[in-house]
């Protein structure tokens, strides 16, 4: 087996035990480290593979202009463009196989920007004090890093912080010795659904795209998961998005479980084709363990388990959710269609369900006819988004696209 190499980086002046003890578990279990200092005041015991001074370059300053600007927080913020730019082109050059990035508060906060930077399937790991906290909103998490929580080792070296060291250093190794990193041997559709409690077109569309030569990739559009679709959309990795479920739009205006101002941006400004559909729109989803936010208390819900909880949006709030996806669209430098199943966007609001509010169905379709953009081609439809006429319908957008090179599968 190829050794794997591991970036282990932080700041050396004032982690280098912990960070020298990181290392030597690494190569102690066979692989190699590439050590890289995020350091500004003071410096490591001995030079690191990617000094400080590299990294503030990389991050269009120097490690003069960090201090002289007195401030902390900008000298962290030169120094996360610095980390991230390094660990990107160290990767891209082959010279690094994973991460593991240590640090408290100053240096958690630079580790989400360097492992932001490095694509999915990269194994990412963070060692923090402030692990699982909420102080890392869920927008600044990439989509697959992993966490530990640092346990004691704020100062100094432990039994108990090596502990979560330990493990750690073994994990990230592990990962770079097993992750089968995305082949990118047929192309990529992202699809965005909630279970098939709710939503259930992906049951019929995954396989039937599977057998026109697609691998289909869904996303569960609960925040985080929309955060990795919208990732990859950036990114031009997929041929095309089914975005079928674009709540998290709703949430992240009425203070749900956000995944990010850019929702259902990203795949326009990549200029990846688009078909979209509202799914759930009319729901915001909270902690079902929390209060809900203070504009959503004496709503009708739905308490899907003990962690998740769904609120209905009255039809003034629906017409938002409508020009806020239209607007969203309007954006687009690749081709649009929305279909708009008026019979319905979810399981439970068909007639007789228990979330059922035919009144506001009425007004979402009446504001998105009206605000539609030019640039989408809008297909209104009678069926229920759970009907096999919505799946037939989308099937057959698709298969024009192919047919016209719309989607070319490169």
């Amino acid at each position: 087996m190829t050794k794997k190499t591991i970036l282990v980086a932080g700041t050396y002046d004032t982690k280098d035990d912990e960070l020298t003890y990181l290392s030597d578990v690494i190569r102690a279990q066979g692989g190699n480290v590439l050590s890289m200092d995020v350091s500004v005041l003071g410096d490591p015991s001995k030079p690191t593979d990617v000094s400080k001074h590299d990294v503030a370059e990389a991050g269009g300053s120097s490690i003069q202009q960090a201090i002289e600007s007195g401030d902390e927080n900008t000298a962290m913020q030169i120094m996360a463009r610095g980390s991230a730019a390094k660990a990107l082109a160290l990767y891209r050059a082959g010279q690094i196989d994973g991460v593991i990035v240590l640090g408290g508060t100053m240096g958690t906060d630079l580790a989400l920007d360097l492992c932001a930077a490095l694509p999915v399937g990269v194994p990412k790991y963070v060692v923090s004090t402030v692990s699982f906290s909420p102080l890392i909103p869920p927008e600044r998490l990439p989509s697959d890093v992993q966490m530990i929580l640092w346990a004691g080792g704020l100062f100094g070296l432990n039994s108990i912080c090596k502990a979560s060291l330990s493990q750690a250093a073994g994990a990230v190794l592990g990962a770079a010795r097993a992750v089968e990193a995305p082949k990118r041997d047929r192309p990529l559709i992202g699809m965005t659904s909630f279970g098939k409690t709710v939503l259930r077109y992906m049951v019929t569309l995954k396989p039937a795209l599977e057998a026109r030569g697609f691998e289909v990739a869904v996303f569960h559009a609960t925040g985080m998961g929309g955060r990795a679709f919208e990732s990859l959309a950036g990114e031009g990795a997929f041929a095309a998005v089914f975005d079928f479920a674009p709540q998290e739009v709703s949430n992240h205006i009425f203070g749900g479980l956000s995944a990010g101002a850019d929702r259902m941006t990203n795949a326009g400004k990549s200029g990846t084709p688009q078909l979209i559909a509202p799914g759930c729109y009319d729901l915001v989803d909270f902690v079902g363990w929390q209060d809900p936010p203070q504009q959503l208390v004496g709503r009708e819900t739905h308490a899907h388990n003990r962690l998740l909880t769904s609120a209905m949006l009255d039809a003034v709030e629906r017409r938002t959710v409508a020009r806020a996806i239209c607007d969203k669209l309007s954006g687009a430098t690749a081709p649009v269609a929305l279909l708009l199943p008026q019979g319905g966007c979810n399981e439970w609001d068909r007639p007789g369900g228990e979330l059922h509010d035919a009144g506001g169905l009425i007004a979402f379709c009446d504001e998105i006819k009206s605000a539609c953009p030019e640039n989408v081609m809008l297909h209104a439809m009678p069926d229920h988004i759970n009907d096999a006429a919505f799946c037939d319908r989308a099937l057959a957008i698709f298969d024009e696209w192919i047919a016209s090179g719309v989607v070319t599968g490169k």
